[in-house]
């Protein structure tokens, strides 16, 4: 699988790229290195026949002179062919030649290519020759091209395998920290460096494994709360029904205690089964226009002989109209749950109150209240029980938790003020209807 990674991938591509362009500019630069060459050869034999027309001229014989060059082997250093009134070789140059202007270019003679440079002399025409074939002038430029076309290459892999290595370290590391966090372990937040993408990628998955921390902490604390919210009631109906067996404890008494464990077993239920339902895709309230007012004194009315049994005051506040936005039988609910807090925690002799005004429903108590630091936790699940079970009957510790779920369903908010020991108010602002809000704006 080595072969697979990202680095070797990244690698590979940078390197066939490398050999395409080292291949395209060795290809460019033969061309044009011979086109050099072929150039330099011309003005080289046209140097080199004015140099000869130019011994023939102040010679009594030209050809005569031309004779004595070749013998000296003046033209056997460049593989050379010295010819004298030879025009029928270049038919298209015989105009220029009788003008006594100089031409060159390539011409074949004898079967062979050659380069030519002629000029005219008195009299006669002096024509020099050099193969093709014979640039040995070109051999150094070639290989000076291959030499630097390597050198760039072993440059071009080597910077093509640590920019490969720059660019997969941080995915790497983030593959690594991914495996660890797919096994249950909680990775160090990796590094933010690298471009944009790769830098987003790591600052993305650091959100990641920071919020699936946060959920599972938040899931174990939870399946805490729950299996102890659970065990005890079940103790409890396991020892007074072991107690009724062994005929240590009057079966009415314990009835009435199972019962009531039995009613807070089902309380708890029932609120899991609501936070599950709301975790659902297809929980879905209906938001119609309600009077807040009326329910209100519907919640008032429900809890009125339980507030008289526990010596506390509750009444409803309400001003006429009270218009909402929002789902009557949530409402309902939500006002229940936080009575049914309110007349728990209230000792005898004071006061739960249920105000409502337009988009505003407030449960007040003179309650103990609660403390400024967890009045901004107080809706999250079994937060109050944990920190309030073992000196305040706080119920199951998810009526709060479900009160907020209910209110951000509606598209509304629910919060808490608290002055220990005298006064708690939880306020939920609900969704006003835009006509009534309209008519009830000052003349």
């Amino acid at each position: 699988m080595r072969g697979n990674s990202l680095r070797s991938r990244l690698f590979q591509a940078i390197g066939v790229v490398v050999l395409i362009c080292v291949a395209f500019t060795i290809g460019v630069g033969l061309v044009l290195t011979r086109r050099a060459v072929e150039h330099a050869t011309l003005r080289d034999l046209a140097h080199q026949v004015d140099l000869v027309a130019g011994t023939a001229k102040h010679a009594a014989s030209p050809r005569v002179e031309l004779q004595q060059l070749k013998q000296q082997g003046y033209f056997l250093r460049q593989d050379e062919k010295a010819l004298y009134n030879e025009q029928a070789i270049l038919p298209t140059r015989t105009q220029k030649l009788a003008q006594r202007l100089p031409v060159q270019g390539t011409v074949n003679y004898g079967g062979r290519s050659y380069y030519f440079a002629a000029q005219s002399v008195n009299p006669g025409t002096v024509i020099v020759l050099r193969p093709q074939g014979s640039l040995a002038s070109l051999s150094p430029y070639v290989w000076g091209l291959i030499v630097a076309a390597a050198a760039g290459g072993l440059l071009a892999a080597l910077t093509a395998f640590l920019l490969a290595r720059r660019i997969s370290q941080p995915v790497d590391r983030i593959a690594a920290a991914a495996r660890t966090l797919a096994s249950g372990a909680h990775p160090d937040p990796v590094a933010v460096e690298g471009a944009t993408e790769i830098a987003t990628l790591a600052r993305s998955f650091n959100d990641l494994a920071t919020q699936l921390q946060q959920a599972q902490e938040a899931e174990r604390n939870f399946l805490l709360s729950v299996s102890h919210e659970l065990k005890t009631p079940l103790t409890a109906i396991r020892g007074y029904a072991e107690a009724v067996e062994d005929g240590v404890l009057d079966p009415r008494e314990a009835a009435a205690t199972v019962a009531f464990e039995a009613r807070r077993l089902e309380r708890l239920v029932k609120d899991l089964l609501d936070l599950a339902r709301m975790n659902r895709t297809d929980f879905s309230v209906q938001n119609t226009v309600i009077d807040l007012g009326e329910v209100a004194e519907d919640a008032v009315r429900r809890y009125g002989k339980q507030a008289q049994s526990f010596g506390v005051g509750l009444w409803a506040v309400t001003e006429s109209p009270a218009p909402a936005l929002a789902d009557a039988d949530r409402v309902l609910q939500i006002v229940s749950n936080l009575v049914e807090n309110a007349l728990r925690l209230t000792t005898a002799g004071g006061e739960v109150r249920v105000v409502a005004e337009p988009g505003v429903l407030r449960v007040e108590d003179t309650g103990p209240g609660l403390a400024a630091a967890d009045t901004e936790r107080a809706f999250e699940r079994f937060y109050l029980h944990e920190r309030y079970g073992r000196e305040r009957q706080v119920g199951t510790g998810l009526g709060l938790a479900i009160v907020k779920e209910l209110a951000l369903a509606m598209g509304g908010d629910v919060e808490v003020e608290s002055h220990p020991g005298a006064l708690t108010v939880f306020t939920v602002r609900l969704a006003v209807p835009k006509v009534v809000a309209r008519e009830t704006l000052p003349a």
